[in-house]
């Protein structure tokens, strides 16, 4: 590994009032149930070459006939976890969390946690009680965060509809969802509109490098746009690492995204350790790095999207 102090962008946190219901999706999903606490995770880190993990909560925050309780959930989330960074600056960052699809409480959410909790950006979950993330009534806050030139973790969850018996969602349908999100983003003209925002897709962007060509045959569809403005709007996504590293999956991945556009994640703790860290061995050793392309991803790119992670 070229540098071993890796920039975590996608690890999780999960605050003592959430346990509880944090262990009971994972079970409706048919996924371990994840346990987490402040030192646990920092003994995680030190394991496995990870200087610093920017945190989010990676569940809705409240029913979608209860937007007063989202609103406070998400502020009580957010901040608890600017505590964890107040007095850990070394090893924690922060991705708020926002209240969507209730656009005005994510909009006084952004502020309070961008301006007042110092956060590192925020993160929405791929869509928003069945809501993907190009939805018009969600332009105002796209604005808002592209005048804040804010960085944005688009992370899965259950698309709607079943899910299949004995088949985990985590496992199949969060990257489906995340493929769809962006390609949605894309095609209602988000990323173009808001090109100071940086979003990152988890999980090399579900299936997007590897159908991207397809994907973009959508820009045959509309008489405004071409494949090729497709591919050009798909290339503005960042990509993580988590969960994905494969020896099948990193090659279409390094051939589609843009370069320095590839960040490390780690999915901890929703991917336990010992299955992330079969992907972090495979990540070290893959064969086919340019000079210093591992240690881009490790932490390089991440320094240039969040400067306040960098080292002095």
């Amino acid at each position: 590994m070229t540098d071993p102090a890796r920039i975590d962008v996608h690890q999780h946190l999960i605050p003592p009032e959430q346990r509880r219901a944090m262990s009971g999706r994972a079970a409706a999903f048919g996924w371990p149930a994840p346990v987490w606490d402040e030192r646990s995770a920092i003994a995680m880190m030190d394991r496995r070459s990870i200087a610093t993990g920017v945190l989010s909560f990676a569940a809705p925050v409240g029913a979608p006939d209860d937007p007063a309780g989202a609103r406070a959930a998400a502020r009580r989330v957010n901040e608890y976890t600017a505590e964890l960074v107040k007095d850990r600056p070394d090893r924690f960052g922060h991705f708020a969390v926002l209240p969507l699809p209730d656009v005005d409480g994510a909009l006084t959410e952004a502020a309070h946690a961008l301006d007042e909790l110092d956060a590192d950006g925020v993160m929405l979950l791929s869509n928003a009680h069945g809501r993907y993330l190009g939805d018009p009534a969600f332009e105002p806050l796209w604005a808002e965060l592209d005048a804040r030139a804010t960085t944005v973790l688009i992370h899965p969850t259950a698309p709607p509809g079943t899910v299949l018996p004995d088949l985990p969602g985590p496992l199949v349908d969060f990257p489906y969802d995340t493929t769809r999100t962006a390609l949605h983003l894309v095609l209602n003209g988000v990323p173009r509109r808001y090109p100071r925002i940086r979003m990152i897709l988890p999980h090399a962007g579900g299936f997007l490098p590897y159908a991207a060509h397809r994907f973009a045959c959508a820009g045959r569809l509309r008489q405004d746009t071409t494949p090729e403005d497709v591919l050009a709007e798909l290339r503005r996504f960042y990509f993580d690492t988590a969960f994905a590293a494969g020896a099948t999956t990193l090659p279409s991945l390094l051939a589609f995204a843009a370069p320095g556009h590839v960040l490390y994640g780690s999915d901890f703790p929703m991917v336990p350790e010992d299955w992330g860290t079969d992907f972090d061995a495979a990540l070290d050793g893959y064969p086919h790095w340019a000079p210093g392309q591992l240690h881009a991803v490790n932490r390089g790119s991440a320094e240039a999207l969040l400067p306040r992670l960098a080292r002095g």
